[in-house]
């Protein structure tokens, strides 16, 4: 199968963090940010130029056709160590560097969403340093690379459930989760509409808006009385929706944090 590789040229990061956003929500896999330069990425099948179009606006673009085969050399040839803080380093296998950080993440760099370079990963890395693990039953939903799911283990998690609704993200996670040793992560493919029936006392939700505004009764049915949800995947615009629907859901609002735009939340049953 190819892909579509869509170029957005000088552009504000601004302008390219409201653009990784919108078109996550559409299909979008792979994402490439530098100062002036986005590259996005979608399965040939999922591309729809109309919708594109419409979330560009204005932003002049260009299309390429790609190997899909083609992204892991791609996401290896970008890739860099990410240290979050004093908390947790994230690196690809081929990286040799001095850890000074209590964690460290190995992943394989493939086109999976969740490398520790997004402000959105690293947002929710610094509120699961603040909340408790030890003992603890989550759902990492939408998994992407499987990052998330490994630190709650390596956190101290006794199970750890990561799903997502696509088979390359859930090869990938099987591959990061060797790598890094796991043992309490099961890695599953669910793509039926809904989110397993199993009551978790943490939930990681690292998806988007839509996807938060549709699933967030499942959310507050799956999480244990006094179990907490981390949401992210959100720019500072979606703060009140969200919070307005997970307060109507039956959650209470917890914590905050904002980076370069994109926010993250924490809520408690």
């Amino acid at each position: 199968m190819q892909s579509i590789r869509i170029i957005f040229n000088n552009i504000t990061e601004e302008n390219q963090d409201i653009l990784v956003a919108r078109l996550a929500e559409t299909g979008y896999e792979g994402f490439e940010q530098n100062d002036t330069t986005l590259l996005a990425y979608i399965n040939e099948a999922d591309f729809k130029e109309e919708v594109l179009t419409e979330i560009a606006g204005e932003l002049p673009y260009n299309i390429e056709i790609v190997p899909k085969q083609n992204w892991n050399q791609l996401w290896e040839s970008n890739f860099e160590p990410v240290v979050i803080e004093d908390f947790c380093t994230v690196r690809a296998d081929f990286h040799t560097i001095p850890v000074t950080t209590p964690y460290e993440i190995v992943i394989t760099p493939k086109m999976s969403f969740g490398t520790g370079h997004h402000a959105t990963t690293q947002l929710m890395m610094l509120m699961m340093r603040d909340i408790e693990f030890n003992g603890k039953q989550v759902l990492d939903f939408g998994t992407g690379t499987g990052v998330l799911a490994i630190l709650a283990e390596k956190l101290g998690a006794y199970y750890v459930l990561a799903i997502d609704n696509d088979e390359w993200s859930i090869e990938n996670t099987n591959e990061n989760l060797e790598r890094n040793h796991c043992t309490k992560v099961t890695a599953l493919l669910e793509n039926d509409g809904h989110i397993p029936v199993l009551i978790q006392d943490v939930i990681l939700a690292n998806i988007n808006r839509h996807i938060l505004l549709q699933y967030m009764g499942e959310l507050y049915s799956n999480t244990k009385k006094g179990g907490k949800v981390l949401m992210s995947g959100l720019l500072t615009t979606d703060r009140e929706i969200i919070t307005s629907a997970a307060l109507a859901a039956g959650f209470n609002f917890t914590a905050y944090r904002e980076l370069n735009n994109w926010i993250a939340m924490s809520f408690a049953k």
